[in-house]
């Protein structure tokens, strides 16, 4: 190693890039722009001597010196977090009850929850994974103190980003070519149902409905065993399956509204509103 003295801003631009997947997706939560942050991440590998990052075919990816030094970097601002928390006031501690779909569990919540573990490590967190049309009304009754939701109405709590639905198919069944068309739908009451559907009768797509689920599993089986085509979102469809459109004549599908739904009996609790700034943070995106 070059030198002993690995800066904080360093460690930090690089543990935000490794969590984030790339630069520009990095940017906003360390409050500096793409090149900035990119500066810092060189100023880290000059002082190691070594890369820690590599471009992948998708995204950033770790080299080995990246991998040690991780665990290391995490640990460092952790400590440091203490520390600021020891100078400046009480840890945040509490409980929040906080409710996400399937869907939007790995893509979207995993980063949100990394960070504010980093920062409120005393918070014990209840996770509820359903539906939006089982988390909106157990939000409305105070049973979550958040959720992150697909809005049914529009200003349904606060906009977050737009979310493509897409039609999905087992490309080894070719079911899209079948008539009427075979369809695995969400359950009745969702937004991403009644939009697949009135899509489909817009263009006269002959259609049936042969599978009916909550759950993204279980549509997903359906897919995959060649029984229907489905709708998702786009962050949830697995690599396997092949996204279809108008070459299947399939119409376009609607994006869908995410955002975050806030309890009225959670107001005033500093977890839920350190929880709450932290989703706004990390997954609200410019323009919505």
């Amino acid at each position: 190693m070059q030198s002993a003295d690995l800066q904080l801003d360093w460690l930090r631009a690089f543990v935000a890039v490794v969590d984030a997947g790339s630069l520009t997706a990095a940017a906003p939560h360390v409050h500096r722009s793409q090149s900035a942050l990119s500066m810092q991440l060189k100023k880290l590998e000059d002082a190691i001597g070594r890369p820690v990052l590599t471009r992948g075919p998708r995204h950033l990816e770790l080299t080995v010196t990246g991998i040690e030094l991780l665990g290391p970097a995490r640990r460092m601002l952790e400590l440091h977090t203490e520390a600021l928390a020891i100078l400046h006031g009480p840890e945040i501690a509490g409980r929040i009850n906080l409710g996400v779909p399937d869907d939007y569990a790995a893509s979207y919540l995993t980063p949100v929850l990394r960070s504010f573990a980093t920062r409120h490590a005393g918070v014990e967190i209840t996770l509820v994974c359903e539906q939006s049309t089982s988390l909106i009304p157990k939000v409305t009754r105070g049973e979550l103190d958040l959720a992150l939701i697909s809005r049914d109405r529009p200003q349904r709590g606060t906009l977050l980003f737009r979310e493509p639905l897409v039609w999905v198919g087992a490309a080894q069944h070719e079911a899209w070519r079948r008539n009427p068309l075979p369809v695995a739908i969400y359950e009745s009451g969702s937004r991403a149902r009644r939009d697949a559907l009135a899509a489909l009768t817009a263009q006269r797509r002959t259609h049936r409905v042969v599978y009916n689920s909550a759950s993204l599993a279980g549509q997903l089986a359906a897919v995959e065993s060649g029984l229907a085509v489905a709708a998702l979102t786009r962050c949830s469809v697995p690599p396997g399956l092949q996204i279809l459109g108008a070459k299947h004549e399939l119409p376009a599908l609607p994006s869908m509204e995410v955002a975050v739904l806030r309890s009225k009996a959670s107001q005033r609790m500093p977890a839920v509103d350190a929880m709450h700034e932290q989703m706004l943070r990390t997954l609200r995106k410019a323009g919505d």
